[in-house]
């Protein structure tokens, strides 16, 4: 008999423990390759248009699902928040040295934790209203 450690459901990887350990690796690993084919291109574009590559290659591959990242460990939260802080480097072509925190600001990107627990909000409300899909209503 064979024993799988991690399998996948509609794109969200679950390991055995359930720690979504190898869900969190394999966003990283997916959003660090993407961010590294627009850093390829990135000097023959705009800044709007790097933002909007950004925003849909790699922002929406960390918001995926977001709502089974509930409760992960500091670890893990401190490696999805090193792809938007990577991200953001990427838009403002900023130094690694230079503080993160105005470029998140001005981007008007929330921290992991706070960015997941919007989503996990926006979602109740929605369900209270109404307006979330019908598998989700009561």
């Amino acid at each position: 008999m064979l024993l799988v450690r991690t399998v996948r459901d509609l794109g969200v990887y679950i390991d055995a423990d359930v720690t979504m350990s190898a869900h969190v690796t394999a966003v990283v690993k997916a959003c660090f390759a993407a961010l590294g084919q627009i850093r390829s291109v990135r000097r023959s574009l705009t800044r709007t248009t790097l933002l909007t590559l950004v925003h849909a290659l790699v922002v929406t591959k960390v918001d995926y699902c977001c709502s089974v990242l509930s409760g992960i460990s500091g670890q893990l939260l401190q490696r999805l928040k090193s792809v938007f802080n990577a991200a953001a480097r990427l838009v403002f072509s900023a130094r690694k040295s230079e503080d993160i925190t105005p470029l998140l600001r001005e981007l008007h990107w929330l921290k992991v934790p706070e960015r997941n627990q919007f989503r996990l909000c926006v979602l109740a409300y929605r369900c209270l209203i109404g307006t979330a899909p019908s598998y989700l209503a009561a």
